[in-house]
């Protein structure tokens, strides 16, 4: 089991129904209708000529060249652009996605050996079994869009950071970015925290207060007296085995340090003492970035076309949507009565500053949801996408709902970070969350696309589940892509052979 089982297993489906889906839906469908003539553009050699409606960068289109040319050599090679333009139909530009899918399952697989190194290549090869098959990934699996692209790339960056190869991660960055403007965010994201990673493994200093590691050491003490005493052989084992083993997760655990503003300052100090060394090793990452500010001020936006109906806006709304996708992808972690209970407890430890947390979520999540809940105009034309209905028939059910939801959305962000927490520092959590919402918040449409990303981060960072569990929650996936699928299909064949049928009425 490994990566080629993962490949194996992705190709094993996805060629099949590509086939199926080519075989019904052979036109361009949705936005496929901008993104496949300006790839057959480039594939006759036209790179200045570009469609204005197209707000992305052309590195899907880039990628899929150098695909086509591999599977053609001998049209590229004799520069033959007539004979090249015929192979660019919209079948094998798809195609294109069907590589990037199996890319990104190799990634996940190798991305979940780096960050838990004792899952082992079988529960790995499951769980990048499990992200291939998460719906809405898999469903642009077989269409000409940037998503699938742009999560391989960042997944890239993020494996190479975590490898500490920083000139490989910050070029994949930058590929990143070709596919999707926002990916600069989680470019930073992964760059800033590789870079406390980094300060900390060059400075080998205790992570926690002196204070704090005298009393580890004196407990460590007491509990070496305690194995002298003890009379039995396999006693002292049991209890020595218990003390490395809890030294061990104290290490590697966030409640090192006594306070988040403890933490922050043991950062920044070890940053502001290292300064140089972060500056000149992660340089690759700040000259994308400068490139990139330098395009922006250039572009007079951070869009290329339809700037009209990309416009910044406030949609606060968005973030709480995200914290609720989050939580139903993996749902056996979220919504269970054990779950329910354990965050009861944990609130109950410390009522007073739960309940003004919980105050001040509910306040920010009502004002969130009262003024800023945006429903841009793609989202009430279009139903071809399971947001138009979400919107219609859950969201605008009744005006009491959108307020209704507000404590399942706290719940679920709620719930996320906690699980993130148990493995992550909380500056890393904060980040995240951060970096959230500069991606989601300035996004107007109502889009789970955007979701994929930030939401692989949190499948790659929460705890293991039991093999049971993940089998079931397979099987769960894997029943909303065949419906998914069923309804694409059945939607496709009826508008294609019913001219009278109204688009956007059906």
């Amino acid at each position: 089991m490994g990566r080629l089982a993962v490949a194996a297993a992705v190709a094993a489906w996805a060629v099949p129904v590509a086939v199926l889906v080519n075989s019904v839906v052979p036109d361009p469908y949705m936005d496929e209708i901008f993104h496949v003539p300006q790839a057959q553009r480039y594939c006759r050699g036209e790179f200045l000529v570009w469609d204005p409606m197209i707000t992305t960068p052309p590195g899907l289109y880039y990628i899929s060249l150098a695909y086509l040319a591999s599977l053609f050599p001998g049209a590229w090679a004799i520069k033959v652009a007539e004979a090249f333009d015929l192979l660019c139909t919209t079948a094998l530009l798809r195609s294109t996605n069907v590589i990037m899918a199996m890319v990104c399952g190799v990634l996940v697989h190798d991305l979940l050996l780096c960050i838990k190194p004792g899952i082992g290549k079988t529960k790995a090869t499951a769980y990048a079994i499990l992200v291939a098959l998460y719906p809405v990934h898999w469903f642009f699996t077989f269409l000409y869009y940037t998503d699938v692209a742009s999560l391989a790339a960042v997944l890239a960056t993020y494996l190479f950071c975590l490898k500490k190869r920083f000139w490989v991660s910050a070029m994949f960055g930058a590929v990143s970015i070709l596919f999707r403007q926002t990916n600069v965010i989680w470019m930073i994201f992964i760059a800033a925290n590789g870079a406390i990673t980094y300060v900390q493994d060059i400075s080998p200093g205790d992570y926690v207060s002196h204070e704090n590691s005298s009393l580890r050491n004196k407990s460590n003490a007491e509990g070496s007296d305690r194995d002298k005493k003890a009379s039995a052989p396999g006693l002292r084992r049991r209890r020595t085995s218990s003390s490395i083993s809890k030294s061990e997760f104290v290490s590697g655990s966030t409640k090192l340090y006594t306070s988040f503003i403890e933490e922050i300052c043991d950062i920044s100090f070890k940053l502001w003492n290292s300064k140089c060394k972060v500056i000149i090793t992660f340089t690759p990452f700040a000259i994308v970035l400068v490139v990139f500010v330098a395009f922006v001020i250039w572009n007079g936006g951070i869009v290329l076309g339809a700037k009209e109906a990309h416009v910044v806006s406030p949609h606060f709304a968005q973030f709480l949507y995200f914290g609720l996708v989050s939580a139903a992808a993996l749902l056996p972690l979220h919504f269970t009565p054990r779950r329910v209970s354990d965050l009861f407890h944990m609130c109950a430890k410390n009522k007073t500053s739960s309940f003004s947390a919980m105050l001040v979520a509910l306040g920010l999540s009502f004002v969130a949801v009262h003024f800023f809940s945006i429903a841009h105009p793609y989202l009430l034309a279009d139903n071809r996408h399971y947001t138009f209905y979400i919107w219609r028939k859950v969201i605008q059910s009744h005006w009491m709902m959108k307020y209704i939801l507000i404590p399942v959305y706290i719940y679920s962000w709620f719930s996320v970070m906690s699980i993130l927490g148990k493995s992550q520092t909380r500056v890393w959590v904060l980040s995240f969350v951060f970096s959230v919402a500069l991606v989601l918040i300035p996004a107007p449409l109502i889009e789970f696309r955007y979701y994929t990303i930030p939401l692989v981060i949190v499948v790659l960072n929460s705890p293991l589940i039991g093999n049971g569990t993940l089998l079931a929650l397979g099987s769960v996936y894997a029943a909303a892509d065949l419906f998914t699928l069923a309804m694409f299909l059945f939607k496709s064949f009826h508008w294609e052979h019913e001219p009278g049928t109204q688009r956007f009425m059906w």
